[in-house]
């Protein structure tokens, strides 16, 4: 598979033998995740060097080593036309290098469970931005729990998706590495005390494009009773970055209304107790544009030129792999 992957890179790199991109990311603490990517295309193998990621950090926003494994599978069956099985041995002609005791090869005592929902988002934005293939999604899964002596409840909420060469990002969408679905509305307020004052998509929160970022969503939540809430998100100080002249999407924003107060800013990570009739607002962001939209006709067009092209390549690989495996008749 990884073959058929790398027979078609990016157009700027299509000429020569082997192509690298050097990409960072950084995290709303000013964490940063670099990596180089090179594929050599002679010897179809490629290598992953995270060389150069932060330290990690006294936060829980470390990712195990298995998970940032995950996020590149994940990202590489992405790119390819197959449908290709979901183990290890896809990865063998793939290095990937992680320097110990950093935010992605924490040491064994380390806080991880920011990573696995948060982290690990960036994983998935940072290789495919590595390819040049969509802008970033959200790159968050704005986690929310809540509960008090009586109840619990945990929640992810949707953001914007990021925009490709061939399709706008998708509003309200779980992306990457999550796909959980929120309870309904009439499930949530019957069995816990609380109001679903407002849930809809932030319109205008993706980035500008030839194709267009995907929105994000507003969720507001009244306890009616007294509550401890806890929030742990991202991209509440970075923006989710477009591609190929795409713009940012907009970044996201977590706030307290307090019933007789002010509303306060809880930035990406927080804990407090909430009043009775005080609500928490959820602003999730949207994901990046890709293309500059004053040439959003040409691309376009062009891009659904080149789309029709990929379908004749996966047809000719699909058949292909279906020779391999066929028996000549006796």
């Amino acid at each position: 598979f990884f073959f058929l992957m790398i027979r078609r890179p990016p157009r700027s790199t299509q000429s020569r033998s082997s192509a690298a991109s050097d990409v960072y990311k950084r995290q709303d603490d000013g964490s940063e995740i670099k990596l180089a990517l090179t594929i050599d295309r002679k010897n179809l193998t490629a290598t992953f060097d995270f060389e150069g990621t932060s330290y990690e950090v006294l936060g829980n926003t470390n990712i195990p080593k298995s998970v940032v494994m995950s996020a590149i599978i994940y990202c590489l069956r992405c790119l390819v036309d197959l449908e290709i099985p979901l183990n290890h041995g896809c990865l063998l002609p793939i290095q990937v290098k992680i320097p110990e005791q950093s935010l992605l090869h924490p040491s064994e005592s380390a806080a991880i469970v920011g990573g696995n929902v948060l982290t690990s988002q960036r994983i998935t934005d940072i290789v495919l931005k590595g390819f040049q293939y969509c802008a970033d999604s959200q790159g968050c899964m704005n986690n929310l729990t809540f509960g008090n002596d009586h109840v619990s409840y945990y929640e992810t909420i949707a953001g914007g998706g990021g925009a490709g060469p061939y399709w706008h990002g998708q509003s309200a969408i779980q992306c990457h590495m999550t796909n959980t679905r929120i309870t309904d509305p009439e499930i949530l307020e019957r069995r816990y005390p609380v109001l679903l004052k407002e849930f809809g998509i932030r319109k205008g929160t993706g980035g500008q494009g030839a194709f267009r970022g995907g929105d994000g969503v507003t969720r507001e939540i009244e306890f009616l009773e007294e509550m401890k809430v806890s929030i742990l998100t991202e991209r509440r100080v970075f923006a989710p970055r477009g591609i190929k002249g795409g713009e940012n999407g907009q970044r996201g924003l977590n706030l307290w209304r307090q019933h007789k107060g002010p509303f306060v800013n809880l930035g990406a990570k927080n804990y407090l107790i909430m009043k009775k009739y005080d609500s928490i607002i959820i602003n999730s962001p949207g994901g990046g544009g890709y293309g500059n939209v004053n040439e959003a006709g040409k691309i376009q067009e062009r891009s659904e030129n080149k789309k029709t092209e990929s379908y004749f390549h996966g047809a000719a690989h699909k058949y292909t792999i279906c020779l391999l495996y066929t028996s000549p008749e006796p």
